[in-house]
């Protein structure tokens, strides 16, 4: 078959995801991944932040990396220089040897994975190996619980660190009520003991040790002493008050009553704080209000009584009416946080339909949500979101809401966000935290850590935070950080490889979304591969082909640079449905690109109009230029026709771009329509709302309908609308 028929093919299967003739081939069950991926089969050869140590006891790190702690004993351990060197590299090897065997399932407490690696080792290598390794072991500055990167990860790294902030704050409130339960307390014992009823025989035998209490006549002594003294110091209202506080105060269900590191004697009856769903976490906080409110109140009361500030005529009113609509943000920050750890299959069961409503409602709570599918296939009209695109938009809607913590990160990069994770578990109200745990594909297919780390690195789930309470704009409250190349499309590295002659050779290669599918053998479909001698200037890399404008592109094939299991390079060329979700996924990047001041549209506008007007200036500034000789001969001289523009405030599509998605009209078929092309034009203006305007825009997957300003002035939310449009105008 010659070339141009080869190009044909091609062709044919990008644009219809069939395959014709003999030269592309399916590549289910060839064992392909992206050639990036190539060094990264074995990854328990290589140095990495898993597996994690949970930390156990106070401290400010709640966990430690494995390599981490190798390296401190070995600097506290092994001599420096060469008389070192051997048990640093013995060393290396049962952390390898820990490594491995946690990726195999292996569980348990550091120190018992470092003892039966030292055997296991010695075993090979011989008896004393095994003791010097064992001997070095109890140089470990930290132990606790050894987790893997695994889809369980994510809930229990979490939960840790959340553990962790709740102990620092079950000591504060400890703290607080020890001193004013003993204030309190010396308040009533001091008006007892100069009272008639603290003279009483009764009550001095109390107030005197027993061994010398028949050393004393109590009946005299009570004559003697409780001459002159009142009744009681106090009056009823505030002794009521005081003892009713008091008990309030030690009764309470919401602290431990140890130091928190333990069980204490109430633990039975104390409340728990970790949910496994929305609705339980919900439930639960009305149902315990009552008695926050009551506890909330006692701690108020006890505070200006100890102050000795409490004015019953002033007072009394206020915490009579004081109840939950009373309660400060300081005042629920006080009480421990409600943990919800949502499993990854159950994110759209009826439990958890309220979360978006209890984030937004304040509620201290803290929301781990995991996924373990970014590519969920979904037909045209199932009201499902578009290819690529589900799982990642949570996080993004949740920043809407404002007034919250929010992070998304895939679970390889959650060590390396772990100051922010601990910065959300401290945070007051609200915290999401949205984590892509990695592909649950059958085995052959990409490890859990491998999986999450190519969604970040392809943007297919990008890592960010957003910090409500940092400041007051998207400068301070968002931050891209450790997203790979942020300022760039997507993360490019250079792929060395031996060619032919097997000579070393160099390509430059972009990781893209396209890449991370690739990764997914249920959208095989999507792809073909194309043997050497069918390789052509009408290939381009996916990131190529994406910069080419719509005439150019569709004369041109996009394919990815992919090795088969024996790490043999090889090309794939991609259909233009994954190309659609790939060049959707770019735009969504750029949208996050923008709320982190990378290439920001605005600034970018007014830079441009900037160097307009320098331009401007300086050419009035410039002499005048000879006239040409045409206009010396007074020929005339014609304006070239400026195409039609159309103003931001203008609400419009640019049809010939449409993909015929038909995703437009799914939101309002009466404002939207198709032309005899099956591309999408305004129909209708009046015949629906801004809202739906620019929610078409979001969704549009080539981003071509702009939806300038709002015809009804009086539609609700505006603003938000506007700011959301904005991007898009």
């Amino acid at each position: 078959m010659d070339r141009p028929a080869k190009h044909q093919d091609q062709l044919i299967f990008h644009l219809g995801g069939r395959r014709s003739g003999d030269g592309l081939q399916a590549i289910a069950g060839l064992g392909l991944r992206p050639a990036l991926l190539a060094p990264y089969r074995d990854l328990g050869a290589l140095r990495h932040d898993f597996p994690l140590v949970l930390a156990t006891g106070p401290g400010p790190a709640f966990g430690h990396t494995l390599s981490e702690l190798v390296d401190t004993v070995l600097q506290d351990v092994a001599p420096r220089g060469i008389e070192g060197e051997r048990l640093r590299r013995h060393a290396l090897q049962l952390e390898t040897e820990i490594r491995r065997a946690v990726d195999g399932g292996a569980a348990g407490l550091l120190s018992t994975l470092w003892d039966q690696a030292a055997e296991r080792l010695g075993a090979r290598e011989g008896e004393t190996l095994e003791k010097v390794l064992t001997h070095a072991g109890a140089a470990l500055r930290a132990d606790g619980e050894v987790i893997g990167c695994t889809h369980e990860m994510p809930a229990r790294l979490i939960s840790h660190a959340w553990r962790a902030a709740q102990r620092d704050k079950t000591r504060r409130f400890r703290a607080d009520l020890s001193r004013l339960v003993l204030k309190l307390s010396d308040i009533l014992r001091a008006a007892l003991s100069h009272s008639q009823a603290g003279r009483q025989p009764q009550a001095l035998r109390a107030s005197v040790g027993g061994p010398h209490q028949s050393a004393f006549d109590f009946d005299r002594l009570s004559r003697i002493v409780g001459k002159g003294l009142p009744r009681d110091e106090l009056p009823p209202a505030r002794r009521e008050r005081l003892e009713r506080t008091l008990a309030v105060l030690e009764s309470q269900r919401f602290f431990a009553a140890d130091d928190g590191e333990g069980d204490d004697v109430g633990a039975g009856r104390r409340f728990g704080f970790a949910f496994d769903n929305c609705a339980a976490a919900a439930e639960a906080f009305g149902q315990r209000l009552p008695e926050l409110v009551a506890l909330a109140r006692a701690l108020a009361i006890a505070e200006l009584e100890v102050q000795g500030r409490y004015a019953e005529a002033e007072h009394d009113l206020f915490f009579e009416a004081f109840d939950d609509n009373a309660l400060t943000a300081d005042d629920l920050a006080r009480f421990p946080d409600y943990l919800v750890c949502i499993p990854p299959d159950r994110n759209d069961a009826p439990e958890n339909a309220n979360l978006m409503e209890m984030l937004s409602s304040g509620l201290p709570v803290k929301v781990l949500v995991q996924t373990s599918d970014l590519l969920e296939e979904a037909s045209i009209g199932t009201g499902r979101f578009a290819f690529g695109v589900r799982s990642a938009r949570l996080a993004t809607a949740a920043m809407g809401l404002g007034g919250m913590f929010v992070l998304q990160s895939a679970s390889a990069n959650l060590w390396a966000l772990r100051e922010r994770i601990a910065r959300g578990l401290a945070c007051r109200g609200p915290a999401l935290f949205s984590v892509f745990a990695g592909s649950a594909q059958p085995a052959g297919q990409l490890p859990p850590y491998l999986s999450s780390a190519a969604a970040m690195q392809s943007r297919a789930f990008p890592a960010f935070s957003y910090d409500a309470t940092a400041g007051d704009n998207w400068a301070t409250r968002f931050s891209l950080e450790n997203n790979p190349q942020p300022d760039d499309d997507w993360s490019v590295e250079t792929l060395d490889f031996a060619d032919a002659a097997l000579q070393r050779a160099h390509e430059r290669c972009a990781f893209s979304f396209a890449d991370f599918v690739l990764c997914d053998a249920r959208h095989a479909a999507h792809f073909a591969r194309v043997p050497a001698e069918g390789w052509g200037a009408q290939m381009l890399p996916v990131d190529e082909w994406l910069t080419l404008a719509d005439a150019d592109a569709v004369q041109r094939v996009p394919f990815l640079w992919v090795v088969d299991e024996h790490d043999v390079l090889q090309r794939v060329i991609v259909d233009a449905r994954l190309m659609q979700a790939t060049r959707r996924c770019l735009l969504l990047w750029r949208r996050l690109q923008e709320h982190g001041g990378v290439h920001d549209s605005h600034a970018e506008r007014l830079l441009a109009r900037e160097k307009a007007a320098w331009s401007t200036a300086q050419q009035a500034q410039a002499p005048a230029a000879p006239a040409t000789a045409a206009s010396k001969a007074g020929a005339p001289v014609e304006a070239e026709a400026a195409p039609a523009a159309h103003s931001r405030d203008e609400a419009w599509i640019d049809t010939a771009r449409c993909p015929s998605c038909n995703e437009c009209q799914l939101i309002n078929d009466r404002m939207f329509g198709y032309d005899e092309r099956k591309q999408a034009f305004i129909k209708d203006l009046a015949a629906g709302t801004y809202r739906q305007l620019v929610e078409a825009a979001e969704s549009c997957q080539v981003a071509i309908i702009h939806p300038g300003l709002p015809r009804d002035p009086n539609e609700p939310g505006l603003e938000a609308l506007l700011a959301r449009a904005e991007p898009f105008r």
